[in-house]
């Protein structure tokens, strides 16, 4: 039987939960990796081979060649693991996130700093803002 999610109609919002974790287990396990520097090294010097070494799915390897993380946390990746991929190219958080949104860096920056998003169509479907 599966479980009721109510959470599931936060426009634009993939929420880890356990089905989620199962989804993207090999592919959060292949980011955890990259915190050696051996494997950071194997990987930027054939990514194809070092992803192939993983039993991930064909989608959550292109999404990580492409380095979508967009399409990367629908196939189950974890942001807080995603984030090692980023660091593995250099990239900082903030520039990460900004490419998740379609923003570039400063774009992103100015968008935080003035309060983030904004709440109009960023709720929960059916809310009034």
């Amino acid at each position: 039987m599966a479980l009721d999610k109510p959470y599931l109609d936060v426009p634009g919002t993939t929420i880890f939960d356990a089905e989620q974790s199962r989804k993207g287990y090999h592919l959060n396990q292949f980011c955890m990796s990259l915190m050696k520097a051996e494997n950071r090294k194997r990987f930027l010097a054939d990514e194809r081979a070092y992803l192939d070494e993983w039993p991930m799915t064909e989608e959550q390897k292109l999404s990580v060649l492409a380095r979508d993380l967009n399409r990367c946390i629908a196939a189950g990746g974890n942001i807080y693991f995603l984030a090692k991929i980023g660091a593995t190219d250099g990239k900082s958080f903030q520039q990460m996130a900004g490419s998740m949104t379609g923003l570039s860096e400063d774009e992103y920056r100015a968008m935080m700093i003035a309060g983030g998003r904004p709440a109009k169509g960023n709720r929960v479907i059916g809310s009034p803002l």
